[in-house]
């Protein structure tokens, strides 16, 4: 039996492919280095959802039904919008998104990929004590979610930058989160019920919540101002070294490098040229302390790493990066929900008994 499943193949997609061991992603046939910095991320919503929903629009005219639903998402949930900031910044954006009509239409879709763009902000600035800013129908919906943060319009270099990560973390196989979203999309329950599915399996930091540690690394390591002593003692107390390793690319993450180049983009811009010198000192540093301190395995640099670097950054502070993750994988979710209920097959795997067994009565 495969613990933890590995190698069963458990849905046939067409919507992404990840090959570990050579280090690609495809995603509906093309390369993750054709789609950044060429598709923007209402773009890829539009190639994730097509044929999946009757009567999608063109790109123009879908950019322009996700700013309406950003607009509708934000008049559902300003009532609510000060108790859900008292929860920690995901639970309540989880709890926002929980407010949904759990349908399978279009709209449906589309105010669920609003959701988490319109929640983040607006949270983040009532825990700061700052009023929350109401979406702009009309404007792009990445810049929007920066203007939405910090009250200004963002800089078109950085809303390149936020763009390029949630098309970058749009969809990545059948990963734990999207594996969730399909097991109760199986139900034939609705797209609500689907991707609050995947936001649970999300919050965990073995998935979706390892990008902020990262941060928390860094600042360590250049407190220390010994990278290579800070991180072989946190490998002699068995403590992992986050932004390194996955479970399945046996060689670099795909979408390090490309994230990496993002943020080289950014320049100087609020620090981020610096920050990111340092980072790149840091990650040699470490692959070279991971390559001596455990040979057998393959420990390179993964998304998180250069996530954490980029959210930075946009100006969200690491407790809400799982929050912008989310913002990113919900077309992805919302595809392989919809893709699972036409299969129309409930998924349901066999488990293997292994405790005490009753006696027999005679």
């Amino acid at each position: 039996m495969a613990n933890g499943l590995d190698d069963v193949v458990a849905a046939e997609t067409v919507l992404s492919d990840v090959d570990g061991l050579g280090g690609r992603l495809t995603i509906r046939g093309h390369s993750l280095q054709e789609l950044v910095g060429r598709w923007s991320y209402s773009q890829v919503v539009r190639l994730l959802l097509d044929g999946f929903f009757e009567g999608i629009p063109g790109d123009k005219q879908l950019a322009r039904a996700i700013g309406r639903a950003r607009v509708e998402v934000f008049e559902q949930v300003e009532p609510a919008l000060p108790f859900l900031a008292s929860l920690n910044i995901y639970s309540g954006m989880r709890a926002g998104v929980a407010m949904m009509p759990d349908g399978d239409r279009l709209i449906d879709a589309l105010r669920l990929i609003a959701a988490p763009a319109v929640l983040t902000p607006a949270l983040l600035r009532l825990r700061r004590g700052e009023s929350p800013i109401a979406p702009e129908a009309k404007a792009d919906h990445v810049a929007d979610m920066l203007r939405m943060l910090t009250g200004v319009p963002a800089p078109p270099t950085l809303a390149r930058a936020l763009d390029a990560y949630l098309v970058t973390v749009s969809d990545h196989g059948l990963n734990a989160s999207t594996f969730a979203t399909r097991v109760v999309a199986s139900t034939e329950a609705g797209l609500t019920s689907s991707v609050l599915a995947g936001l649970g399996a999300l919050k965990g930091p073995l998935h979706g919540g390892a990008p902020g540690p990262v941060i928390e690394m860094l600042d360590a390591i250049e407190a220390s101002g010994d990278a290579a002593g800070w991180l072989r003692a946190e490998i002699a107390h068995g403590e992992r070294i986050m932004g390194f390793g996955h479970r399945i690319y046996r060689v670099r993450d795909p979408r390090a490098d490309v994230l990496k180049a993002v943020v080289r983009q950014l320049g100087s811009e609020d620090g981020a040229g610096r920050r990111l010198a340092f980072a790149e000192k840091v990650e040699q540093t470490a692959l070279e302390v991971l390559r001596v301190a455990k040979p057998s395995r393959s420990l390179q640099t993964n998304v998180e790493f250069y996530t954490a670097l980029l959210l930075e950054a946009a100006g969200f502070p690491k407790e809400a990066f799982t929050n912008v993750f989310a913002a990113g994988r919900v077309a992805g979710w919302i595809a392989h929900a919809r893709e699972q209920q036409t299969s129309g097959r409930l998924i349901r795997p066999q488990s293997r008994y292994i405790g005490p067994v009753p006696k027999l009565v005679a």
